[in-house]
Order: C-alpha cells, then structure tokens, then sequence
C-alpha cells in the first residue's frame, strides 16, 4: 500500500490447529511461502484513511487468494463536493468496476481467480480540493474450513455440526465488520462536515463583526468632523 496512508488497522482471523508441526509443514503451499504472513491466514479485513491530492488518482493493491472472496468498499470522508471516483481492477488487468463519481460505493468477488487486486480513488476532477478517503477490504477463504474439516475428519472425528456452526459465525462476523465500518465511516463523514460548517460559521461571522465595528467608527468619525468648529479670528 502507498505510504500515504494516515491510519493503518489490520484485523486478523486465524483458524485453530489440531494437527502436529510435521503435518502442519506438508500443508504449506510453496507458493504461499513466498507472500506476507498474513496474507495466507483464512481472512484478512483492513481499514485505512488515505489522503488524496487535488488531480491526483491513487491505486492500491491488495493480493487475493484463489476461490477466495474480496470485498471492498470506500467512502469520502472529508473535503471538496465530498465524492470522488472508484474502480476496481482485476490482476489479468481488466476494469470490473469502472470509475463512478460517488460519494460511497462498494465491490464483492464471491469466487476470485487469484492475484493482486488494484483499488484506484480518482480525484482528477477536482482540481483544488484534497479528499480524505476511508477504504474497507476484506480476503475471505472459506475453503480453508473445508480443508479444516478434512484434516478433523482424517483423525476420526465427526464435527460437520460444529464446522457448519463455525462458518455461520464467520459469515456473520463478516456481515457486522462491514456494517460497522459503514456506520463509522458514516459518522466520520457526519463529523467532519459538523467542523466544516462551524468553521465557516465562525469565519464569517468574525468577519461580520469587524465589518460592523468599522463601519461604526467611520460614522462616528464622520459625524463628529460635521460638528466640528474652526477657530476664527474677528476683523475690526
């Protein structure tokens, strides 16, 4: 991800293990080996808060796991007409959301072929006004509980209950992650316009008052000049 970023959150879900150090080691995808540790983990949610400059577009990509679901969505939090432009690209290089001039909008591949996923915010548009942008993405690989469930089974143990029970919650957890960031992105949102307008409330009303103080001095200044008398001398 670009430097940029203002706030980094990483929320990551692990699956517990029940198999020995040996079994865990043939387990392991080789090419997999060869990606960040977290990026292998059954499901991985980030928030960030990024700065866009005024005519600027930046891409951010996020490495996608096969059969694997993305989701991503963004939401302008701050700044100019308060929306910019949002597009997701696919790593074969296709655009499957083209750019939209929103204030909010969202992306989901239930089934993704694998590959690093590239997430543009477009602020071209805007020529003089940087926006603060919050962005959600979440990996989620539910085959990783089949494969889980496998391994419980080789060692003869019947827990299709429980695994299905399991992958509910994970659902569901998923569900309230993403309402939850929405609701605070909302509120963020709600904030920052709430500082805007009593700044600019503020602002003029100073401005006002040193108006009217000046136009009050003038008036009086001017007044008393009209009452004014010059000393004069009387002829003989």
């Amino acid at each position: 991800m670009a430097p940029r970023c203002l706030l980094f959150f990483l929320f990551l879900v692990g699956l517990p293990c029940l198999i020995s150090p040996q079994q865990q080691a043939s387990t392991v995808d080789p090419q997999e080996s060869t990606l960040p540790w977290y990026e292998t983990l059954p499901a991985v949610a980030m928030d960030y808060k990024v700065h866009i400059d005024p005519g600027k577009e930046d891409c951010y990509y996020q490495y996608v796991n096969p059969g694997a679901t993305f989701y991503v969505s963004f939401q302008v939090l701050r700044g100019g007409d308060g929306m910019a432009g949002f597009a997701v690209r696919h790593p074969n290089g296709q655009i499957i959301h083209p750019y939209q001039w929103k204030q909010n909008a969202e992306f989901q591949d239930q089934s993704s072929t694998g590959g690093y996923y590239a997430v543009c915010i477009d602020n071209q548009f805007s020529r003089f006004a940087a926006k603060l942008v919050n962005l959600y993405i979440t990996v989620i690989r539910y085959d990783e509980w089949d494969k889980f469930s496998k391994e419980v089974e080789d060692m003869d143990l019947s827990v299709q209950n429980f695994t299905d029970t399991i992958r509910g919650v994970e659902r569901n957890i998923q569900d309230m992650l993403q309402y939850q960031h929405y609701a605070r992105s909302n509120e963020a949102r709600h904030f920052n316009t709430l500082l805007d307008n009593n700044r600019y409330v503020q602002t003029w009303s100073i401005a006002q008052i040193v108006v009217i103080s000046c136009t009050t001095i003038l008036q009086v200044y001017f007044v008393r000049k009209l009452f004014d008398v010059k000393n004069a001398r009387p002829r003989a």
